[in-house]
Protein backbone atom coordinates (compact mmCIF):
# COMPACT_ATOMS: atom_id res chain seq x y z
CA UNK A 1 0.00 0.00 0.00
CA UNK A 2 1.15 3.37 -0.90
CA UNK A 3 0.06 6.26 1.18
CA UNK A 4 -0.18 9.66 -0.96
CA UNK A 5 0.24 12.90 1.08
CA UNK A 6 -1.13 16.05 -0.59
CA UNK A 7 0.86 19.49 0.29
CA UNK A 8 -0.66 21.69 -1.85
CA UNK A 9 1.60 23.17 -4.72
CA UNK A 10 0.95 23.94 -8.67
CA UNK A 11 -0.74 20.18 -8.73
CA UNK A 12 -3.47 21.90 -7.02
CA UNK A 13 -3.91 25.04 -8.68
CA UNK A 14 -6.65 26.04 -10.68
CA UNK A 15 -6.32 29.90 -12.30
CA UNK A 16 -9.10 31.37 -10.46
CA UNK A 17 -10.59 35.16 -12.14
CA UNK A 18 -10.63 37.08 -8.60
CA UNK A 19 -6.92 36.38 -8.27
CA UNK A 20 -6.10 36.89 -11.74
CA UNK A 21 -3.69 34.09 -11.30
CA UNK A 22 -3.16 29.95 -10.06
CA UNK A 23 -3.97 29.05 -6.29
CA UNK A 24 -4.49 26.17 -4.66
CA UNK A 25 -8.42 24.30 -5.50
CA UNK A 26 -8.21 20.77 -5.81
CA UNK A 27 -8.20 18.35 -3.08
CA UNK A 28 -5.71 15.41 -2.87
CA UNK A 29 -9.29 13.24 -3.80
CA UNK A 30 -9.94 15.33 -6.58
CA UNK A 31 -6.26 14.72 -7.99
CA UNK A 32 -6.42 11.16 -7.72
CA UNK A 33 -9.87 10.81 -9.10
CA UNK A 34 -7.81 13.12 -12.26
CA UNK A 35 -5.30 10.65 -12.16
CA UNK A 36 -6.50 7.54 -14.75
CA UNK A 37 -4.61 3.70 -13.95
CA UNK A 38 -3.16 4.86 -10.50
CA UNK A 39 -5.51 1.94 -9.17
CA UNK A 40 -3.57 -0.44 -11.61
CA UNK A 41 -0.21 0.72 -9.68
CA UNK A 42 -0.70 0.07 -5.61
CA UNK A 43 -3.27 0.57 -3.25
CA UNK A 44 -3.29 3.85 -2.10
CA UNK A 45 -4.35 6.17 0.81
CA UNK A 46 -4.56 9.46 0.83
CA UNK A 47 -3.96 12.13 3.44
CA UNK A 48 -5.38 15.62 2.94
CA UNK A 49 -1.82 17.43 4.74
CA UNK A 50 -2.41 20.56 3.62
CA UNK A 51 -2.88 23.12 0.57
CA UNK A 52 0.52 25.10 0.31
CA UNK A 53 1.91 26.81 -2.41
CA UNK A 54 5.85 26.14 -2.65
CA UNK A 55 6.80 28.97 -1.05
CA UNK A 56 4.16 29.30 1.58
CA UNK A 57 6.39 25.86 3.26
CA UNK A 58 8.56 27.11 6.52
CA UNK A 59 11.36 25.31 8.42
CA UNK A 60 8.76 24.28 10.78
CA UNK A 61 5.93 23.09 8.12
CA UNK A 62 8.77 20.76 6.52
CA UNK A 63 9.32 19.30 9.70
CA UNK A 64 5.99 18.29 10.70
CA UNK A 65 5.91 17.34 7.38
CA UNK A 66 9.02 15.13 7.27
CA UNK A 67 7.59 13.90 10.87
CA UNK A 68 4.49 12.59 9.85
CA UNK A 69 6.20 10.74 6.63
CA UNK A 70 8.20 9.42 9.14
CA UNK A 71 5.13 7.92 11.15
CA UNK A 72 3.88 6.35 7.56
CA UNK A 73 6.94 4.47 7.17
CA UNK A 74 7.01 3.07 10.22
CA UNK A 75 3.27 1.29 9.31
CA UNK A 76 3.80 -2.30 8.49
CA UNK A 77 0.83 -2.12 5.62
CA UNK A 78 2.83 0.90 4.41
CA UNK A 79 5.15 0.18 1.20
CA UNK A 80 6.08 3.72 0.50
CA UNK A 81 4.95 7.48 0.51
CA UNK A 82 4.48 9.68 -2.08
CA UNK A 83 4.14 13.38 -0.87
CA UNK A 84 3.14 16.15 -3.58
CA UNK A 85 4.71 19.58 -3.13
CA UNK A 86 4.96 22.68 -4.49
CA UNK A 87 7.71 22.59 -6.94
CA UNK A 88 9.46 26.34 -5.50
CA UNK A 89 10.54 24.98 -2.29
CA UNK A 90 10.14 20.83 -3.14
CA UNK A 91 13.80 20.17 -3.35
CA UNK A 92 14.27 21.67 0.14
CA UNK A 93 11.35 20.03 1.66
CA UNK A 94 12.68 16.64 0.01
CA UNK A 95 16.42 17.22 0.58
CA UNK A 96 15.37 17.38 4.27
CA UNK A 97 13.44 14.26 4.41
CA UNK A 98 16.49 12.62 2.85
CA UNK A 99 18.62 13.56 5.57
CA UNK A 100 16.79 12.73 8.51
CA UNK A 101 15.19 9.99 7.82
CA UNK A 102 16.88 6.43 6.82
CA UNK A 103 13.94 3.40 5.58
CA UNK A 104 14.34 1.00 3.19
CA UNK A 105 10.88 2.05 1.99
CA UNK A 106 10.85 4.50 -0.61
CA UNK A 107 9.37 8.48 -0.01
CA UNK A 108 8.92 10.24 -3.56
CA UNK A 109 8.19 13.43 -4.00
CA UNK A 110 6.60 15.07 -7.01
CA UNK A 111 4.55 17.78 -7.81
CA UNK A 112 3.68 19.43 -11.59
CA UNK A 113 4.52 22.29 -13.73
CA UNK A 114 1.26 23.57 -14.91
CA UNK A 115 -2.34 24.11 -12.93
CA UNK A 116 -5.02 22.02 -13.57
CA UNK A 117 -6.75 24.61 -15.41
CA UNK A 118 -3.65 24.79 -18.15
CA UNK A 119 -4.57 22.19 -21.37
CA UNK A 120 -0.89 20.78 -20.31
CA UNK A 121 -1.63 19.66 -16.52
CA UNK A 122 1.14 17.45 -15.57
CA UNK A 123 -0.22 16.95 -12.39
CA UNK A 124 -2.03 13.22 -13.32
CA UNK A 125 0.99 12.13 -14.85
CA UNK A 126 3.77 13.16 -12.64
CA UNK A 127 1.89 11.17 -9.46
CA UNK A 128 0.87 8.20 -11.81
CA UNK A 129 4.88 7.47 -12.34
CA UNK A 130 5.76 8.44 -8.77
CA UNK A 131 3.51 5.94 -6.93
CA UNK A 132 5.16 3.80 -9.88
CA UNK A 133 8.55 4.81 -8.80
CA UNK A 134 7.13 4.09 -4.73
CA UNK A 135 5.33 1.05 -5.66
CA UNK A 136 8.82 -0.51 -7.46
CA UNK A 137 11.14 -3.07 -5.49
CA UNK A 138 14.32 -1.92 -7.64
CA UNK A 139 13.34 1.58 -5.65
CA UNK A 140 14.07 0.05 -1.83
CA UNK A 141 17.43 1.25 -0.38
CA UNK A 142 17.58 4.01 -2.66
CA UNK A 143 16.61 6.99 -0.08
CA UNK A 144 14.27 9.62 -0.34
CA UNK A 145 12.98 10.76 -4.23
CA UNK A 146 12.28 13.01 -6.81
CA UNK A 147 9.99 11.76 -9.59
CA UNK A 148 9.22 14.57 -12.13
CA UNK A 149 8.58 14.44 -16.03
CA UNK A 150 9.50 10.96 -15.84
CA UNK A 151 12.91 11.22 -14.50
CA UNK A 152 13.73 9.56 -11.17
CA UNK A 153 16.44 11.74 -9.11
CA UNK A 154 17.79 11.88 -5.23
CA UNK A 155 16.60 14.16 -3.01
CA UNK A 156 20.05 14.24 -2.20
CA UNK A 157 21.16 16.08 -5.14
CA UNK A 158 18.32 17.46 -7.68
CA UNK A 159 17.78 20.94 -7.92
CA UNK A 160 14.96 22.84 -10.08
CA UNK A 161 16.46 24.55 -12.92
CA UNK A 162 13.77 26.26 -14.87
CA UNK A 163 10.88 28.46 -13.77
CA UNK A 164 8.76 26.72 -15.75
CA UNK A 165 9.79 23.51 -17.74
CA UNK A 166 8.03 20.31 -17.43
CA UNK A 167 11.47 19.00 -17.17
CA UNK A 168 12.36 21.99 -14.85
CA UNK A 169 14.25 19.13 -11.79
CA UNK A 170 18.22 17.95 -12.73
CA UNK A 171 20.65 16.38 -10.75
CA UNK A 172 23.75 18.81 -12.04
CA UNK A 173 26.47 16.47 -11.36
CA UNK A 174 25.41 13.19 -12.35
CA UNK A 175 22.43 13.49 -13.89
CA UNK A 176 19.18 11.46 -12.65
CA UNK A 177 19.37 8.54 -11.09
CA UNK A 178 17.01 6.39 -13.61
CA UNK A 179 12.98 7.33 -15.25
CA UNK A 180 10.31 5.74 -15.64
CA UNK A 181 10.10 4.92 -19.77
CA UNK A 182 6.16 3.60 -20.66
CA UNK A 183 5.37 2.55 -17.25
CA UNK A 184 8.34 0.88 -15.94
CA UNK A 185 10.57 1.80 -13.93
CA UNK A 186 14.21 1.46 -14.82
CA UNK A 187 17.16 2.74 -12.92
CA UNK A 188 20.71 3.48 -14.61
CA UNK A 189 22.79 4.26 -11.36
CA UNK A 190 23.22 4.35 -7.61
CA UNK A 191 24.12 6.54 -5.26
CA UNK A 192 27.72 4.43 -3.71
CA UNK A 193 27.48 6.41 -0.10
CA UNK A 194 24.27 6.85 1.78
CA UNK A 195 24.42 9.34 4.55
CA UNK A 196 23.97 8.62 7.90
CA UNK A 197 20.75 10.58 9.26
CA UNK A 198 21.19 13.70 10.83
CA UNK A 199 17.48 13.64 13.40
CA UNK A 200 16.97 16.21 16.17
CA UNK A 201 14.46 16.80 17.83
CA UNK A 202 13.89 20.01 15.42
CA UNK A 203 16.31 21.69 13.44
CA UNK A 204 17.83 24.90 14.61
CA UNK A 205 16.56 28.12 13.47
CA UNK A 206 17.55 30.55 11.97
CA UNK A 207 19.90 29.68 9.71
CA UNK A 208 20.69 32.67 6.46
CA UNK A 209 22.01 32.22 3.09
CA UNK A 210 23.88 35.40 1.99
CA UNK A 211 24.83 34.98 -1.98
CA UNK A 212 27.92 37.37 -2.59
CA UNK A 213 28.88 39.12 -5.93
CA UNK A 214 30.92 41.32 -8.27
CA UNK A 215 31.74 44.13 -5.87
CA UNK A 216 29.64 42.69 -2.76
CA UNK A 217 30.45 43.77 0.46
CA UNK A 218 29.62 42.74 4.29
CA UNK A 219 26.56 44.43 5.01
CA UNK A 220 24.59 41.11 4.47
CA UNK A 221 27.15 38.81 6.34
CA UNK A 222 26.73 41.72 9.30
CA UNK A 223 22.99 42.45 9.41
CA UNK A 224 22.36 38.75 9.86
CA UNK A 225 25.12 37.84 12.54
CA UNK A 226 24.00 40.90 14.12
CA UNK A 227 20.16 39.59 14.15
CA UNK A 228 20.66 36.77 16.06
CA UNK A 229 20.95 34.05 13.25
CA UNK A 230 22.57 30.86 14.66
CA UNK A 231 24.99 30.50 11.65
CA UNK A 232 24.87 31.93 8.01
CA UNK A 233 25.56 29.73 4.51
CA UNK A 234 27.58 31.71 2.18
CA UNK A 235 27.03 31.37 -1.88
CA UNK A 236 30.37 32.63 -2.92
CA UNK A 237 32.22 33.06 -5.94
CA UNK A 238 33.18 30.14 -7.70
CA UNK A 239 35.96 27.70 -5.60
CA UNK A 240 34.78 29.78 -2.64
CA UNK A 241 36.18 32.77 -3.05
CA UNK A 242 34.36 36.74 -2.18
CA UNK A 243 35.44 39.92 -2.64
CA UNK A 244 38.12 41.53 -0.40
CA UNK A 245 35.01 43.87 1.15
CA UNK A 246 32.90 40.72 2.01
CA UNK A 247 36.29 39.08 3.41
CA UNK A 248 36.35 41.37 6.81
CA UNK A 249 32.55 40.13 7.58
CA UNK A 250 33.81 36.06 7.47
CA UNK A 251 36.02 36.96 9.98
CA UNK A 252 33.60 38.73 11.98
CA UNK A 253 31.32 35.93 11.94
CA UNK A 254 34.20 33.26 12.54
CA UNK A 255 35.05 35.70 15.64
CA UNK A 256 31.21 35.44 17.00
CA UNK A 257 31.86 31.63 17.36
CA UNK A 258 29.08 30.91 15.28
CA UNK A 259 29.30 28.34 11.93
CA UNK A 260 30.02 30.17 8.65
CA UNK A 261 29.52 28.00 5.99
CA UNK A 262 31.14 28.13 2.63
CA UNK A 263 29.28 26.65 -0.50
CA UNK A 264 29.88 28.28 -4.40
CA UNK A 265 26.50 29.80 -6.88
CA UNK A 266 27.66 28.05 -9.00
CA UNK A 267 25.34 24.80 -10.02
CA UNK A 268 27.86 22.32 -10.26
CA UNK A 269 31.48 21.65 -8.66
CA UNK A 270 33.02 22.13 -4.86
CA UNK A 271 34.40 24.78 -3.08
CA UNK A 272 38.01 24.50 -2.37
CA UNK A 273 41.24 26.01 -1.40
CA UNK A 274 42.84 26.79 -4.62
CA UNK A 275 43.16 30.56 -4.82
CA UNK A 276 45.15 32.48 -2.17
CA UNK A 277 44.36 36.13 -2.82
CA UNK A 278 42.63 38.61 -0.69
CA UNK A 279 39.38 36.73 -0.13
CA UNK A 280 39.94 33.86 -1.67
CA UNK A 281 39.05 30.48 -0.87
CA UNK A 282 42.73 29.61 0.79
CA UNK A 283 42.19 32.68 2.66
CA UNK A 284 38.70 32.38 4.02
CA UNK A 285 39.32 28.75 4.62
CA UNK A 286 42.47 29.52 6.92
CA UNK A 287 39.75 32.44 8.53
CA UNK A 288 38.15 29.55 10.49
CA UNK A 289 34.84 29.13 7.82
CA UNK A 290 33.80 25.52 7.02
CA UNK A 291 33.34 24.69 3.55
CA UNK A 292 30.85 22.47 1.99
CA UNK A 293 32.67 21.13 -0.74
CA UNK A 294 30.10 19.70 -3.27
CA UNK A 295 26.95 21.10 -1.16
CA UNK A 296 25.02 23.50 -2.68
CA UNK A 297 23.78 26.87 -0.29
CA UNK A 298 20.03 25.31 0.11
CA UNK A 299 21.84 21.97 0.95
CA UNK A 300 23.76 23.25 3.03
CA UNK A 301 21.53 25.26 4.77
CA UNK A 302 19.62 22.09 5.31
CA UNK A 303 22.78 20.24 7.02
CA UNK A 304 23.58 23.12 9.48
CA UNK A 305 20.40 23.11 10.65
CA UNK A 306 19.91 19.90 11.26
CA UNK A 307 23.40 19.43 12.83
CA UNK A 308 22.78 22.34 15.03
CA UNK A 309 19.45 20.57 16.14
CA UNK A 310 21.35 17.97 17.31
CA UNK A 311 23.71 19.92 18.95
CA UNK A 312 26.97 19.61 17.24
CA UNK A 313 29.95 21.52 17.41
CA UNK A 314 31.05 24.11 14.93
CA UNK A 315 34.07 21.36 14.55
CA UNK A 316 31.71 18.51 14.38
CA UNK A 317 29.88 20.39 11.71
CA UNK A 318 33.32 21.22 9.74
CA UNK A 319 33.84 16.81 9.53
CA UNK A 320 30.34 16.73 8.58
CA UNK A 321 30.33 18.68 5.53
CA UNK A 322 33.75 17.65 4.73
CA UNK A 323 32.78 14.05 4.09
Amino acid sequence: MIVLLFTGGTISMKHDPSMDGAVPALTGQEIVHATRGLADVADVEVEEWGMFPGPHMTVERMWALRNRVREHLARPEVDGVVVTHGTDALEESAYMVGRSIASAKPVVFTGAMRPASDIGWDGPSNLLDAARVAASPHSRGKGTLVCLGERIHSALEVTKTHTEARDAFESPSLGALGEVDGGIVSYRRALLIMPEPLDPPQPAEPVDIVQVWAGADARLLDCSRASGAKAVVVAAMGRGNVPPATFDGVVRWVESGRPIVITSRALRGSVGPTYGYPGGGRRVLEAGAIFAYGKRPGQARIDVMLALGTGMSGAEIRELLAR
